[in-house]
This record gives structure tokens, sequence and C-alpha cells, in this order.
């Protein structure tokens, strides 16, 4: 295992070199991979680094202790410390999905539950903004098609990161797992009585891919323009602005009518479909990637439920890791971090436990 980290380091230092060059800079596309990279590298050597330090530490702490009681405390901390920086270098050196450093595109779907679908799903959309607001990330709604009563039949946004996240913490990384059905339980607006009902939206988590990431030839693809339509089928532009783009080979099918330009719409369903593109190039390549969007939407259908929502409890409960918590509203206001934590650490114990990363001396 040293060697692997010792690898490392001599990456890092060929990565300063390549981000010292100036030429690299005239290809943003080149130097976002590169900063990336470097952000991952550099987080598995500083920890290294600080787990040797913390080991010729803890030896000379050993030695005094000999002669001073005092070092023999600070000899028991600083294990205790090594200890713990052994134990993130492992998870750091766990493989990663290679699409971890990644932005996201989420869509939303209603599900059954009819208009009250439609509005969880636009809570759902405000759920994810407010989190991404909290994570310094910018959101973007690529299209949508909203529902009577101002929620969302479906809807489709991208998450983006601010410069180049730490390793795990771009917006795929951590809202890959949020792919799934999400049930609510709730007395839906449209209810006289006050009954509780049970719906369900759907979301599917997809990596934004980069044009370098998917190569898209013209002659694959079918393009339909049409008018675009609002809640209850009404046509709210006069003009043909709204674009259906097909990918004959795969038969992805992918509209956009959120934009009044026809050109801006164009631009953001290619953008979906390249994502689409390399989520199915993800499944091909890989077992793991094919695994893991099985696990997310496949029909919104509430017995496929990863997560309830519970709102006379004010109670959310995943299904997947047991998570469970109280505070619905808050999560509801953007305060996913826990719920989302409970996934990531479930799939990296998962991970550690299916990879031999070896003890660390």
């Amino acid at each position: 295992m040293f060697e692997a980290v010792e690898a490392l380091a001599a990456e890092q230092a060929e990565l300063e070199r390549t981000l010292a060059d100036p030429s690299l800079h005239a290809d943003q596309a080149a130097a976002k991979r590169v900063n990336q990279r470097y952000a991952e590298v550099s987080a598995v050597v500083r920890t290294w680094r600080e787990w040797q330090d913390l080991g010729d530490d803890l030896g000379a702490a050993r030695e005094l202790s000999a002669d001073d009681a005092a070092f023999a405390a600070e000899a028991e901390d600083l294990a205790v410390r090594r200890e713990e920086a052994a134990e993130r270098l492992r998870r750091l050196l766990v493989p990663r999905d290679p699409a971890d450093g990644k932005d996201a595109l989420l869509e939303l779907k209603s599900g059954e539950g009819g208009e009250e679908s439609a509005l969880f799903a636009g809570d759902l959309l405000r759920m994810y903004a407010r989190y991404a607001e909290r994570q310094g990330w910018t959101t973007e709604v690529l299209d949508a098609t909203p529902s009577d009563l101002g929620g969302y039949k479906s809807v489709t946004v991208a998450v983006k990161a601010k410069g180049t996240p730490e390793p795990g913490t771009a917006p795929y990384a951590l809202l890959k797992f949020e792919g799934g059905v999400h049930r609510v339980q709730r007395v839906p607006v449209t209810e006289s009585q006050g009954r509780v009902h049970t719906s369900a939206a759907g979301v599917l988590v997809l990596p934004e891919a980069e044009q370098v990431d998917v190569s898209i030839d013209e002659n694959d693809l079918r393009i339909d323009v049409f008018r675009s339509s609002g809640p209850g089928g009404q046509s709210v532009n006069t003009t043909d602005s709204a674009v259906r783009i097909t990918h004959v080979p795969s038969g992805i099918v992918v509209s956009c009518q959120n934009e009044k330009s026809q050109l801006q719409n164009k631009e953001q369903a290619l953008r979906i479909l390249r994502a689409r593109l390399l989520a199915a190039a993800q499944e091909a390549a890989a077992a793991e990637a094919s695994d893991a969007r099985r696990s997310q939407v496949r029909t919104v259908d509430r017995s496929e439920r990863i997560r309830t929502y519970n709102y006379p409890e004010n109670r959310i409960s995943d299904h997947r890791t047991g998570y469970k918590a109280y505070n619905l509203d808050a999560v509801l206001d953007g305060d996913l971090g826990p719920v989302v934590a409970s996934a990531v650490d479930a799939d990296l114990e998962a991970r550690l436990a299916s990879v031999e990363v070896g003890p660390v001396r």
C-alpha cells in the first residue's frame, strides 16, 4: 500500500508542474480535469503525510515517556489520532466511481397520486435547491412541465459546484444516492375530509457529461420542434420554440421547452442527452455502475420506495440505510446533509468490505 501512495505523491508533483504550464489553461475542459485529479491525489497524499508525521511524533513520545509520565498521555492521544488518520487513508484509497467528481442532473417526475404527486415533486425540487445553496452549489432548471396547481409533472435541474470540489464532495458524488422513488404521506390540498394520503415521486440522478465525455454524431439525431405548453396543455408560446431530440441509435428521446429560444432549448436538450448517454455507457462498461443505476427509479411505484416523508409525524425514513429522524420540516428546508451522509457511509462501508485495502502500519 505504501508503494501506491508513493506513486500518488510522484503523480501529485507531476500534476503541479502541469498546472503551472500556462498553455493548459487555454483549454478549460482539460484544466478542469487536471484540477480534479490534483484534488483527488492531494487529499490522499496530505492524509498519508499526516499519518507519517503522527507516527514520528508517537515514536518520540513513547521514548520520552520512560522519563516523563506526561509523554505517556501524549502518546495515547497521538496513537488515537494516528489511527483516525489511517482510517481516513484507507477510505481515500478505496476506488471511487469515476463520475464522482462531476456535476449532476436531477430529473424529478410525478407518479402515483396525480396532482398531489406533482406538488410533492415541486417540494423535492425546492429541497434540493436549498440543499445545493447550503453546499455552495448553483442550480439551473433545464426543462419543466408544470402541473395545474403549481407542482411539476416533470422537471430537470442541473446542479453545479463552484471551483474544484474536494474528493467525495462534488454534486454527483453526494446526490447520486437520491435516485429512486420518494414516498410522501400527508393530507393533500385537494383532500376535503382531512385524510392522510400516500403518493410518490421519482428522482433520477445523472452525472453531467462534458462534450469530451460523449461524442454525438449530428447524423444520429432527429430534431423536431413544437410549441411549448403549460399547465392543462394550454400553449404558452406562439412560436415553435420547444425542441425534441431523438438519438436514433439508442432510442433516447429528450425534449425541452423551458426557454423562449429554440436554440437555447436545443442546447439544454443536448446537455440532458449527453448525460443520459454517459450513464448508458457507464452501465455497459461496469457492473458496479449498472447496479447503482438499478437502485434508482425504474417505475414511479410506491412499492419501490427508497424514502418516506411522513408529514403528520414530521418523520423522514430512508429504507436502504435505516436512517430515521423527526425533523422533516428542516430536511425539506435543505438540511439534507445527515440523510445524504447515511447513504454515502453505507456505500463506503460496502466498498470497504468488498475491496482489500489492507492494514496501515
